[in-house]
């Protein structure tokens, strides 16, 4: 009789260990709607939770002057971005001491945050301690995911799920969930001045969306879950997968 199979190992058994994650967990993507928000010439960048690097190294093909350092907890994942930008630091963001790392407040004139901030335990301190480090009027451009989508919300009105996937909305590495209202929220409370926001449009609610574009009144029909007089804004967040936001010190 043949063995039986060994059985797929929980999510929570495979995805936990951030620190010592194989590299090619980490997905090799460039948010091309966040590297597209940049304006001007940035000279000093720092990137929180950089990964393997790509965003950075996109970056850098792009302004060629610019200087990018990386954060990043994952081992693997920061050997190999420290061979595509100019300096990684292997820290989890929590434990970060920017200045005995030898930085100097006002030193960076660009933060990147790019689906990093929902994996914190404490977001809302590390944009307090890694503001001294950036120049008046710095640019600051972060992707966040956003709770308020409809696919999630039937899942859990309809269904009573809320399932966590090894990559997405529900990312099992996620500790906290924010709307738009929420993020910016977040930005202000921390000493930031909310500049503005973009939606990435969930590809799964495209065809909803586009057809709710034609409404007078929008309308709400989604399997059992009904909303009525939807207003353009809502219909906007509700079928965005995450917001790009841009923001400054205040």
């Amino acid at each position: 009789m043949a063995a039986a199979a060994p059985a797929k190992p929980y999510l929570w058994q495979t995805c936990l260990d951030v620190e010592g994650q194989d590299a090619s967990h980490y997905l090799d993507h460039v948010n091309t709607g966040l590297l597209g928000g940049i304006v001007g010439t940035p000279r000093r960048v720092l990137e929180l939770g950089c990964a393997t690097g790509a965003f950075g190294a996109e970056l850098k093909k792009r302004f060629p002057e610019a200087s990018v350092v990386g954060i990043e907890a994952g081992r693997a994942a920061a050997e190999v971005a420290a061979t595509r930008i100019d300096q990684v630091v292997r820290a989890r963001l929590e434990d970060l001491d920017l200045a005995a790392e030898g930085f100097r407040h006002g030193e960076f004139d660009t933060m990147i945050a790019a689906d990093i901030l929902e994996h914190l335990v404490n977001p809302w301190d590390v944009l307090v301690r890694v503001r001294p480090f950036l120049a008046p009027g710095a640019l600051v451009l972060a992707s966040v995911p956003n709770v308020r989508n409809l696919v999630l919300i039937k899942a859990l009105l309809l269904n009573g799920d809320w399932t966590y996937e090894g990559r997405g909305l529900l990312d099992i590495t996620h500790l906290r969930f924010f709307t738009l209202a929420s993020i910016r929220r977040m930005f202000e409370e921390t000493g930031y001045r909310f500049e503005g926001h973009a939606a990435t449009l969930s590809p799964a609610l495209a065809d909803f969306y586009r057809a709710a574009q034609g409404q007078a009144k929008i309308a709400i029909e989604f399997e059992r879950l009904k909303v009525a007089e939807v207003t353009r804004a809502e219909l906007d967040e509700l079928c965005a997968v995450q917001f790009l936001v841009r923001a400054r010190p205040a």
